[in-house]
């Protein structure tokens, strides 16, 4: 089904070598992988699908070509043909747009009320870097 609608791959080497291509399977694979995984796609290195660069650079050709639209749309059409869509009972609604205020932190109340922060004292209970003796400065002889 993917097969008809891709591009047809001109080699652009001036002498028609080079490294060889990766298939377009094994990309389409690999991008479907970070589609329904969403992982990222430098991920894909430590699977043996395919380098996450050759997926993404493939990824971003194919979408600007449209071939993920006219995937979908060949889906559908395959889809009411097997089972039949009711295009009269179908709805579709959906919004995606920021909190109007930024969405403010709601943590859980402590249960036990009163609750205060101190700092830590040290353990012998003394101030910190204060001088114990009671004297302070130097001592003279």
């Amino acid at each position: 089904m993917l097969q008809p609608l891709l591009l047809v791959h001109v080699n652009t080497h001036r002498f028609g070598g080079g490294r060889p291509r990766v298939p377009d399977r094994t990309c389409a694979d690999a991008i479907f992988y970070v589609l329904r995984t969403g992982c990222q796609w430098q991920a894909l290195d430590q699977t043996e699908l395919c380098p996450h660069s050759t997926a993404h650079d493939r990824f971003q050709v194919w979408a600007e070509a449209g071939v993920f639209l006219k995937l979908w749309q060949a889906g559908v059409k395959q889809f009411d043909e097997l089972c039949g869509i009711d295009w009269d009972w179908l709805a579709m609604d959906g919004a995606m747009t920021k909190a109007p205020l930024g969405g403010g932190k709601y943590w859980a109340q402590s249960h036990r009320p009163g609750q205060v922060r101190r700092q830590v004292q040290p353990a012998d209970g003394g101030a910190r870097g204060a001088d114990r003796t009671g004297g302070g400065g130097r001592q003279s002889a």
